[in-house]
């Protein structure tokens, strides 16, 4: 729709905003496969030409809508008094923005060639050897936490034994697009916690 013939003409943050929100509410009704740049920009009452000065393709808007509006994943490391309640709070706090991301957008972005460019890119800048990033330093938090309780010794646990409860998350999202809490408790209670066990006691 034109704004200029409407006589709305709209710039900056608050055309913005309009186009944030109807990019939400296409993926709300339509859902990603459907969404079109079209389709958002006669939902905000403009034209396709405008979100293309932006965004380059579809991708694009929707990943700007979702860091937008989409709750940020929580960084605290929570204390609950043992290491299986906190590793399963945490795997939890970490899907949480996911579940509002909805399985089929998060499955359209990763089949998206531009996404995979995009990320493949920003992996060949992080620096190699440089193991501890926010997730594993909140895992290794999580860990020192436990070790003052006398739950684990921390000497006889390798970094990716500690950081394996987030790869397999990950993994989840990759393969499955989604993560499930029965997915989180399985990863907590049947390989996490076990491994952790076995890890104490071996070679005693």
């Amino acid at each position: 729709m034109d704004e200029q013939k409407k006589g709305t003409r709209r710039r900056g943050e608050i055309l913005e905003e309009a186009i944030m929100n109807a990019t939400l509410d296409e993926l709300d009704q339509t859902g990603y496969a459907h969404l079109t740049m079209e389709k958002v920009a006669d939902r905000a009452s403009t034209n396709k030409a405008v979100l293309y000065r932006r965004w380059s393709n579809k991708s694009e808007l929707v990943i700007a809508a979702l860091h937008k509006f989409i709750p940020k994943i929580k960084r605290e490391v929570p204390d609950t008094g043992n290491l299986r309640d906190d590793m399963y709070v945490y795997l939890q706090a970490l899907i949480e923005p996911l579940k509002k991301v909805g399985a089929q957008t998060i499955r359209g972005l990763m089949i998206e060639p531009t996404v995979w460019r995009n990320l493949a890119a920003a992996i060949a800048q992080i620096p190699s050897g440089k193991w501890e990033n926010k997730l594993t330093a909140a895992m290794m938090a999580i860990m020192k936490n436990a070790e003052k309780r006398g739950e684990v010794c921390l000497e006889r646990l390798s970094p990716r034994i500690i950081s394996l409860p987030v790869d397999l998350l990950q993994y989840e999202l990759i393969t499955k697009q989604e993560i499930s809490d029965t997915a989180v408790a399985e990863i907590v209670d049947e390989i996490f916690m076990p491994l952790i066990r076995y890890s104490q006691t071996a070679d005693k």
